[in-house]
């Protein structure tokens, strides 16, 4: 019998995480998803549903982390939040790899491409390059897993289609290519990608790259509604609203303020954060879902 390969994977409770341990068991993984000790009997019991085994590892200790770990071929983090989760939490989940000897890390990045942009002006990105630097300097393997925009965002956290309008909305230039990929087919990758030795540092990965003009002519074909681009201003005013939303509506460290995803937004229609050489071949058999199968199926974009 051939012994499954060891894969932990920490944030198994959230959203992408129970989709990245589902696809992770459906590959025939021996998935181990660390939990926190006290967790209730029903949350285990939830976690442990995804074909996974559930782990009690404090967050806070090295140790402890270190002893869930061993054996893993690789550790993933899915771990998601500021500060406090992205650079001191999973800075322990990567400290007790090490300490086990774990050879590959693949961190809780997903996201556009954050390395070409310049620092200070976007949180989210910010953190993940912090954290970057940190694992770049550990002796340790790892994979960052780029894919732009979750393209389940679309028309809900990022409100850029306006259905009563029938407008797509745009920031500087109506051309500009956006890079889309759904938390399925993120999961699907990065389970592939924990599975593969041979994986390098950076996996570029979208569904689909659209333009406001292209989601506009999408929407106009599953809506059956004529559907235009709309010029929302110049990246400086979209800059200009970030500033005054962080001043007026403050939140704590722990939130996910609405500036913060107009960030992600100013930077995908600057084009700074264009994926390029995309890695979809990477991994045959793969499905891809369209922003056209997206739109389809969001009833609630329907005019």
């Amino acid at each position: 019998m051939i012994d499954r390969p060891v894969i932990a994977i920490a944030g198994a409770g959230g959203d992408l995480g129970s989709r990245i341990a589902t696809a992770l068991a459906a590959r025939g993984a021996n998935v181990r998803a660390l939990i926190r000790p006290g967790l209730t009997n029903k949350e285990r019991a939830r976690i442990e549903a995804l074909g996974v085994t559930a782990v009690a590892a404090d967050p806070a200790s090295i140790d402890d982390m270190a002893h869930a770990i061993g054996q893993a071929g690789c550790v993933v983090s899915a771990l998601n939040g500021v500060r406090e989760v992205m650079i001191d939490r999973q800075g322990v989940l990567l400290d007790g790899a090490i300490k086990a000897g774990v050879p590959r890390f693949i961190p809780s990045d997903y996201s556009a491409d954050f390395t070409k942009t310049k620092p200070g002006r976007n949180r989210n990105f910010d953190l993940r390059r912090e954290f970057m630097a940190r694992i770049d300097a550990a002796p340790i393997e790892a994979t960052s897993i780029l894919n732009g925009a979750f393209l389940d965002m679309l028309g809900a956290e990022m409100p850029i289609i306006q259905p009563r309008i029938h407008r797509v909305l745009y920031w500087h230039d109506a051309d500009q290519v956006l890079d889309f990929t759904t938390k399925d087919n993120t999961a699907a990758y990065t389970a592939e990608a924990a599975l593969d030795d041979t994986a390098p540092r950076i996996l570029r990965i979208a569904g689909e790259s659209v333009s406001a003009r292209d989601i506009a002519m999408t929407m106009t074909g599953v809506s059956e509604q004529r559907y235009r681009p709309l010029w929302a201003g110049t990246l400086g005013s979209l800059g200009v609203m970030i500033r005054v939303a962080k001043l007026v509506a403050p939140q704590p460290d722990t939130a996910f303020p609405a500036w913060q995803g107009m960030q992600y937004m100013r930077d995908q229609f600057s084009g700074v954060v264009r994926l390029a050489h995309l890695d979809n071949d990477r991994y045959p058999g793969l499905t891809w879902t369209s922003v056209g199968n997206h739109l389809s199926s969001v009833s609630q974009l329907r005019s």
